[in-house]
């Protein structure tokens, strides 16, 4: 039995404890500042496993003391990426894994620096992006003599958007702003750069759908230092809807709300609603030569809500969810083989994807299970008790 600590009972953790408990391997202490929301979760999922606790992890002698009265393997942080220093240094002190689903730049910095020597791992950057997109780019990276372009695209969409932005909240707003304010990088002519957000402009299209993608900050993870010098550009961007982008400028740029980010928060969690009927989309291209020939590989997937446990879950918690616990799961079956600082893109695409748990990245997902279970009238106090599971 594998002792993990997650810290946060928030929409991703929530699943993230759920999923390892209820695998039989895992003894999971769930802790939140908030013990009645820790508490509200383990009841939701009803299975053993799974304790709750309430911690404030933002205080580092209340973390490291806990972690020397209840010594684990491994630490996985939902927390806010603003926190994820004093966790990754409390890790470190007790001799843990640690993994977080940070996007911001700087904090894994500061993680890399943390984990220099240490005989743990250390693996930042586990979610969405960066993470699974970061391993599946790497793979198709794998099958190239000469790289030329590296694309990464991912979005986490409403089914059915009906506001001016397109968008529901479908995860941290903390984490969205983050994301849309801050310097992104990107590789260009061979070497690494910086370039602004919401910036980049392009339209995509996937299944015959039309979209726009732009620069956001962190989606690139670490794949620029490991593969940026081998190719000519490589960059990541954000999927939406069109005209998403243009409003986010108005507001970030015109109305200089990327400089009052609280009021920003303020504003959207008033105004835009949060969905459990999402999707998410998964794209990957590489271009460079085979055989002397150019040519173009892609990874294109999408992911829908599914029923887990007796309970529906958003696609971003899924993907994200399942990013991260595949992950867990490959370092703590084979722990001698990762320590110091670890790369998302040292992971194998067909080692996720074969994992328990990465196996709901499995394609073939519709919008029609979501539909079903809304229309019963089954998600609204979901968090309190468990829907009938199919």
């Amino acid at each position: 039995m594998h002792r993990v600590l997650i810290l946060g009972a928030g929409k991703i953790g929530a699943l993230i404890s759920g999923l390892l408990a209820e695998s039989g391997s895992y003894r999971v202490q769930l802790a939140d500042m908030d013990g009645a929301a820790a508490e509200s979760v383990v009841r939701a999922h009803g299975g053993t496993g799974l304790t709750a606790l309430t911690l404030d992890a933002s205080q580092p002698g209340a973390l490291e003391q806990h972690l020397r009265a209840h010594p684990v393997d491994a630490v996985i942080s939902g927390l806010p990426y603003y926190c994820n220093r004093v966790v990754a240094e409390a890790a470190r002190k007790a001799g843990a894994h640690y993994f977080d689903l940070t996007e911001d730049v700087e904090v894994t910095r500061a993680v890399r620096a943390i984990a220099a020597g240490a005989s743990q791992a250390f693996v930042p950057q586990c979610g969405l992006a960066p993470g699974f997109i970061s391993i599946a780019a790497a793979e198709l990276i794998t099958h190239f003599d000469e790289l030329r372009s590296v694309k990464l695209r991912v979005g986490a969409l409403p089914q059915h958007p009906n506001n001016v932005l397109k968008y529901s909240l479908t995860w941290s707003t903390e984490g969205l702003i983050n994301e849309y304010g801050n310097p992104c990088q990107a590789v260009s002519d061979g070497r690494m750069t910086e370039v602004a957000p919401l910036e980049g402009l392009e339209e995509i299209e996937i299944d015959g759908m039309r979209y726009e993608a732009f620069n956001t900050s962190g989606g690139l993870g670490s794949l620029a230092e490991t593969h940026g010098t081998h190719c000519e550009t490589m960059n990541y961007k954000t999927i939406r809807y069109p005209g998403h982008c243009e409003q986010m400028r108005l507001l970030m740029n015109d109305l200089k709300l990327n400089q009052d980010r609280g009021t920003l928060k303020r504003i959207l969690e008033n105004a835009v609603p949060q969905t459990l009927q999402d999707v998410v989309i998964v794209y990957a291209a590489v271009t460079g030569k085979q055989d002397g020939q150019l040519r173009e590989e892609n990874y294109v997937n999408k992911i829908y809500p599914q029923v887990i446990a007796g309970r529906l879950w958003s696609a971003i918690q899924v993907s994200t969810a399942a990013g991260i616990t595949a992950v867990v799961d490959l370092v703590l079956s084979s722990p001698a083989e990762y320590h110091g600082f670890v790369a998302q893109e040292q992971f194998r695409l067909t080692d996720i994807l074969a994992n328990r748990f990465g196996r709901y990245y499995a394609p073939g997902g519709t919008k029609h299970v979501s539909g079903e279970v809304v229309v019963a009238g089954k998600t609204g106090h979901q968090r309190h008790r468990r829907v009938a599971a199919r």
